[in-house]
């Protein structure tokens, strides 16, 4: 498979993930999907996050991610898969809440964030158990161990 991704970096936090992270974390998410994609992962700090959650889902305060799925015409030929909006401060502060390395929890994230562009969701408990499964699946594929037995998880998408 072919993927761009394409890295915004809006935040100040120092502790960023390179744009090869992002690319290695990505296509294992992505690793079924046969055709080019496009993905662009803007990083944010806490005022963008809120803004962003209050305006598209309608709940106060930063979140760790947004996933933003592409909505474009079907007559448009494109490869865009969406958008991922991660805010630096809540993943960095999550990681050493939870006893995880950052790297870890950048991972997790940024899987989750891919998955739900992908149309996996958590909203009743079977959906979140076959989500769990493959993020879990996938972060094992990668060296990192599965991320809901270190610490309470609470994702906010």
């Amino acid at each position: 498979m072919n993927m761009i991704v394409e890295l915004q970096n809006a935040s100040t936090e120092l502790n960023i993930p390179t744009l090869q992270q992002f690319q290695t974390w990505l296509n294992a998410a992505l690793v079924d999907r046969s055709s080019a994609t496009e993905i662009t992962v803007r990083i944010v700090d806490e005022a963008e996050s809120a803004k962003l959650n209050e305006t598209f889902r309608h709940k106060n305060g930063p979140t760790n991610i947004l996933s933003f799925p592409a909505e474009l015409p079907t007559e448009i030929d494109h490869t865009a898969l969406g958008d991922l909006v991660i805010c630096a401060p809540i993943v960095n502060q999550e990681a050493q809440q939870q006893g995880k390395t950052v790297n870890a929890h950048w991972a997790h994230i940024t899987i989750h964030g891919a998955l739900h562009l992908c149309g996996y969701d958590h909203q009743t408990e079977p959906e979140a158990q076959t989500m769990e499964q493959l993020e879990i699946k996938l972060l094992n594929q990668l060296g990192f161990t599965n991320p809901y037995i270190l610490a309470s998880v609470n994702y906010h998408e």
